[in-house]
């Protein structure tokens, strides 16, 4: 296999094979780990397998799974040949699929046989062939002289290169839009690279992926750059429940893992937060200061015993953490970091050292890469983030009006966050430009705040604040379980005292949210809503079903 320019995924994997062959690489927890040298067999094996099925550099093959060290496997070997990868989030919707597989024009997908259903009945002029990425053979009869061989070798080398399009990422956002995102290999290498002044990573290290390998997040931070460092990755290979979660902590022992920040945040609801306010003297005592941030601190060293005891690096992305939450994290002396960025920019723009930490705040650009604030507001310092460097994309898939609207002409990228900077150049973000609500006399009103206010209520489990014929209202998803244990006798004696304690509740969090924002956040109603919101992969809501 031909390697060429220096960012480029064959070139550092190249590399990292050379230094690190008899290295553990990647494994299914439980299971034993394969080699940097067993990784790269299967790799030259697939891209065999995929030459037998003519696919050519530029073609597009698709990825349709659940995290496992094949997923991995594929996408390399896709890439190393360059064609390129199309990876499919597994909760998107049959419909979905079938519409990225038609627009991006996928000859080939590699499936799980757990997703299998959703691909089925699809029909798609262009693809041919459907790979089950567990074993690599094909799904269909008419082709059985094709079977993949880990020890067959190319029939030809491949020269790719750093502008050379690695991976289409398609966006289910918050917005309702799907787009393709155009990735090249240097975006995604020069992430990889640089996202290290954050941390370095090195051979010692010990990944746990819970994140879908799909989004870029994971993808680039947590598949990508441990691997062109010798690092071993260990997947779950299901859900990443509690259950299924727990032992793999204490058997992995990780030392390194990314997560969203709802993550955390039901960890502090649901089993740290009860601790200290269920009894009414350890209430009374938790706010007192000092004594918060020693109990915190206690409650820290358990928290660590929970991630396996040797855990360094806590990454936190994809969407912003409460600020309740973190100062936990801050009193409780856990290695959490947080990055900021988007799928356009490979993701990482801005990430915050361990124990570097500034409440609220992204860190710092990463090595490598211009932020700015757009025309700020002479009062506020707050504007539209704009980035530059070396990984921001190509641009979105056959839609270049949508991508001169947000690259200007001199290469800056319009994030469409309002943030601003502090004196030290540490970034803070304010919230989504779209989702800003302008009250009646003219002033930003920011529903991610006033819903990180709603989300520290202890009945409250998420919520989403709307805008409704000029009157700011609250959904609310309420945890009902809780509240039917409280107010037990209550429901017992009939469903009018039980509307009325509800309605007492949903008044009582009104009052709540009311008293811990300022007056132009002030909400005038709360609307209970019993399902959880539907979400993206880095669980944000998708306000657009909800406005």
């Amino acid at each position: 296999m031909e390697k060429s320019d220096k960012l480029t995924l064959p070139f550092l994997f190249g590399q990292t094979v050379e230094k690190f062959g008899t290295y553990n690489a990647m494994a299914l927890v439980g299971e034993k780990p394969m080699t940097y040298n067993d990784v790269n067999r299967q790799i030259t094996g697939l891209m065999r397998f995929l030459e037998d099925l003519d696919i050519q550099p530029g073609d597009k093959v698709a990825i349709l799974s659940t995290n496992l060290p094949n997923w991995g496997i594929a996408y390399f070997a896709v890439t190393f040949m360059g064609a390129v990868a199309v990876p499919l989030l597994p909760d998107f919707l049959p419909a979905e699929i079938e519409n990225i597989l038609n627009h991006s024009e996928a000859k080939a997908i590699f499936f799980s046989e757990k997703l299998n259903a959703k691909i089925d009945q699809i029909q798609s002029g262009n693809l041919k062939y459907r790979i089950r990425i567990e074993d690599f053979s094909l799904s269909t009869n008419n082709q059985n002289s094709i079977i993949f061989n880990a020890e067959s070798v190319c029939n030809q080398s491949y020269k790719v290169e750093e502008d050379d399009l690695a991976a289409i990422i398609y966006t289910s956002g918050t917005t309702g839009s799907s787009k393709g995102v155009m990735l090249t290999h240097k975006n995604i290498c020069f992430t990889a690279e640089n996202a290290q002044c954050v941390r370095i990573v090195h051979e010692r290290d010990r990944f746990l992926s819970i994140l879908p390998m799909s989004h870029t997040y994971e993808n680039t931070l947590g598949f990508v750059m441990p691997l062109l460092k010798g690092t071993c990755v260990y997947y779950l290979g299901k859900q990443p429940t509690p259950s299924i979660l727990l032992p793999a902590l204490l058997e992995v022992k990780p030392t390194m893992m990314f997560a969203v920040p709802l993550i955390i945040e039901k960890i502090f609801r649901n089993r740290i937060l009860p601790a200290f306010t269920k009894k009414w003297p350890v209430r009374q005592l938790y706010k007192v200061p000092f004594i918060r941030k020693k109990l915190h601190e206690i409650a820290g060293k358990k928290l660590m015993q929970t991630f396996g005891g040797e855990i360094n690096f806590f990454g936190i992305g994809g969407a912003k953490l409460d600020k309740t939450v973190e100062q936990f994290l801050i009193e409780a002396k856990f290695p959490y970091s947080i990055g900021y960025g988007l799928t356009e920019t490979s993701p990482l723009l801005a990430g915050m050292k361990v124990f570097d930490s500034r409440l609220q705040s992204t860190g710092t650009a990463i090595t490598g890469v211009e932020l700015k604030i757009n025309n700020p507001d002479p009062k506020s310092g707050e504007g539209e983030i704009w980035a530059k460097g070396p990984n921001v994309m190509k641009g979105y898939y056959k839609e270049p009006e949508l991508t001169s609207e947000v690259i200007t002409a001199d290469g800056w990228f319009k994030t469409g966050d309002l943030g601003k900077f502090d004196k030290d150049k540490f970034l803070y973000i304010r919230g989504r430009l779209k989702n800003i609500i302008i009250g009646a006399s003219g002033e930003n009103i920011y529903p991610e705040e006033i819903e990180s206010v709603i989300n520290n209520y202890p009945d409250v489990i998420e919520s989403l604040v709307v805008h409704q014929k000029g009157r700011l209202v609250a959904l609310v998803h309420l945890n009902m379980e809780e509240l039917q244990t409280k107010y037990s006798e209550l429901i017992e004696k009939g469903s009018n005292q039980a509307e009325q304690k509800l309605n007492e509740v949903l008044k009582e969090i009104q009052n709540y949210i009311n008293q811990n924002v300022n007056k132009f956040s002030q909400v005038q109603m709360i609307q209970t809503h019993p399902e959880p919101f539907e979400k993206t992969a880095t669980q944000k809501i998708k306000r657009y079903l909800y406005n």
